[in-house]
């Protein structure tokens, strides 16, 4: 018979993230006579846990040979494996005075260790047994109301850096974005928890633990990391704002994405990937953690730390891999912000990544294209000094060069964003401005040519589409058509939409300001039978489309209607 491993392998289903251990964590080495434990004093005490190296080891004996002691954790659940709120109480009740016991002997012998060693087993007991209430998350208010939440997460700050992290490991099953919890009750619970202190205590357990040094710390880390995604993934959105208020978790992931690896032949650990892809979703979700982690440096710090992939690809389908993409991730995100272009172009960011198109691999061209995209969109001061540096920096030859070359439907979209966001935002009489219009007429307009036959490719299929969908609406009500809206958008997107507009608004430009180029569309267009009118048509979609409730809108749509005119 297959496994359960077996089965999920063969089905094609990801399974959850899991730290990659080294070794078992829960086997620990024989002791080594020679072996001296880190942060052991002269007299052999312990300073994080207040237990010596020889009674850490009695507590592992007890919790893998002893069977009383394996049975504690079952003797506090129900008999019939199930939670109530009446049971709950109870489990509750067991959980706190285990907390109180252990403190009251460990205040009253903090120098005899050997008396406060069964209560330490018996706490451990108590906190595992919490793990059945995330079968039970309708149980969540009631946990919170009894004040075991924060009677939870207190725990995180036990001189015991295991029983610390035993409540990391049940405060991480309970927020687990699997656990089939309501928005209110899973928000509740974080809500409590957040109030508890949860974020600082966390961030305090990741300064103690040595994670090069022991294993154990190891996958400390990564189960803190975890509760810390899964606080970002919960259903209070502001949690996520509120993990990027905290300076010292940011600022102990930002070093923890730099800190090299201690372990021979380890380039990225899965906890320098994981800080890196935390700080990825810090900013993917919060306009205001972008605009921190700006101040904090944080993009010269990553652009230093992608520097090294300039020429070179990370090791396909490794934490390598993983974690240069989520540092790309970060950045695209924070050059999203005025204050990240701004950083980006101070830090010679742009000049970065014109390396990059022209000597990175197959990983890194898309995405410093991609992230150099993202730096040009918006407008005002930031987004045009983006533009200038771009031209500056010699970069219209590395992207038409590219732009010449390449199919791919990606890299065009990216480009032809990059193209009119130039031409929106160059002043007219600008240097970098003329460098540009020149880029498209010289050589006969072959830059042109390239632009309108993308063109008839993607209209084509955009065309295809569109009767595909006529087709789908001839059959439905008003209320059906409503509720296909999305669904039909989406496929005109897949089909290139963007890309179709952009480009048209391109053309629209070059119309506008140089005769020679206006001849050679009008001629182009006249090919198929076409005039300015199917640019019109294009342009008129998008302005009907603006959101004129912001500045910027208004502004774009003033610009696209001053476009249209030039198309007559």
């Amino acid at each position: 018979m297959a496994s359960i491993d077996e089965i999920f392998q063969k089905s094609g289903i990801p399974s959850k993230r899991k730290l990659e251990p080294i070794r078992d964590p829960s086997a620990r080495p024989p002791p080594d006579d020679d072996y001296e434990e880190p942060g052991d004093d002269d007299e052999g005490r312990f300073f994080g846990g207040g237990i010596s190296k020889t009674e850490r080891e009695i507590l592992d004996y007890i919790d893998t040979s002893n069977p009383a002691a394996n049975s504690a954790t079952a003797d506090l659940l129900p008999e019939d494996g199930t939670l109530d709120a009446g049971s709950l109480k109870k489990l509750a009740l067991a959980f706190e005075k285990k907390i109180n016991r252990n403190a009251e002997l460990r205040a009253r012998y903090e120098d005899e260790p050997a008396k406060f060693i069964d209560s330490e087993a018996d706490l451990d007991a108590a906190i595992k047994a919490l793990s059945l209430l995330s079968e039970h998350p309708g149980l969540y208010p009631e946990f919170v109301k009894l004040g075991s939440a924060a009677s939870l997460v207190s725990l995180l700050a036990h001189e015991n850096t295991d029983i610390a992290l035993a409540a990391v490991e049940i405060i991480g099953e309970l927020t687990d974005e699997d656990v089939p919890a309501t928005e209110e009750q899973f928000s509740g619970l974080v809500q409590a928890m957040m109030d508890a202190d949860l974020v600082g205590l966390l961030v305090s357990n990741l300064q103690r633990l040595q994670e090069d040094k022991d294993e154990v710390d190891r996958e400390g880390v990564y189960r803190v990391l975890g509760v810390v995604e899964n606080l970002c993934s919960s259903a209070r959105k502001e949690t996520v704002s509120e993990l990027g208020r905290d300076k010292s978790l940011v600022t102990w992931l930002l070093d923890r994405v730099k800190k090299e690896e201690t372990t021979p032949g380890v380039v990225v650990s899965q906890n320098r990937q994981y800080a890196a892809e935390i700080l990825a979703i810090l900013v993917q979700e919060s306009r205001e953690n972008r605009r921190r982690l700006a101040e904090m440096d944080a993009v010269d710090r990553m652009l230093q730390l992608v520097a090294r992939y300039r020429k070179r690809d990370p090791e396909k389908g490794g934490d390598e891999e993983e974690y240069v993409e989520n540092l790309f991730a970060a950045l695209t995100s924070l050059v999203d912000e005025p204050e990240g272009k701004e950083k980006f172009v101070e830090a010679e960011g742009i000049e970065l990544i014109l390396i990059m198109l022209k000597d990175g691999g197959k990983l890194v061209k898309p995405a410093a294209l991609r992230l150099l995209d993202h730096a040009t969109i918006g407008g005002g001061a930031a987004t045009l000094g983006v533009c200038q540096r771009l031209v500056e920096a010699g970069g219209l030859k590395t992207i038409f060069t590219m732009f010449m070359k390449k199919d791919d439907a990606r890299i065009i979209e990216h480009l032809v964003g990059i193209f009119s966001q130039m031409l929106r935002l160059l002043p007219g009489d600008s240097p970098e401005r003329i460098r540009t219009l020149a880029k498209f007429v010289e050589k006969d307009y072959e830059k042109i040519e390239r632009l309108m036959k993308i063109r008839r490719d993607v209209a084509a299929k955009m065309a295809r589409v569109d009767a595909k969908i006529d087709e789908e609406k001839a059959g439905m009500n008003e209320e059906e058509r409503e509720e296909m809206e999305d669904e039909w958008f989406s496929r005109r997107l897949d089909a290139g939409l963007f890309t179709l507009q952009t480009i048209d608004v391109i053309l629209a430009w070059l119309v506008a300001e140089d005769d020679g180029a206006r001849r050679k569309i009008k001629e182009l267009l006249a090919d198929r039978d076409e005039t300015f009118d199917v640019i019109k048509a294009t342009i008129q979609e998008q302005i009907d489309g603006i959101d004129i409730d912001t500045e910027e809108g208004k502004e774009m749509k003033e610009m696209l209607k001053t476009l249209v005119e030039f198309l007559q």
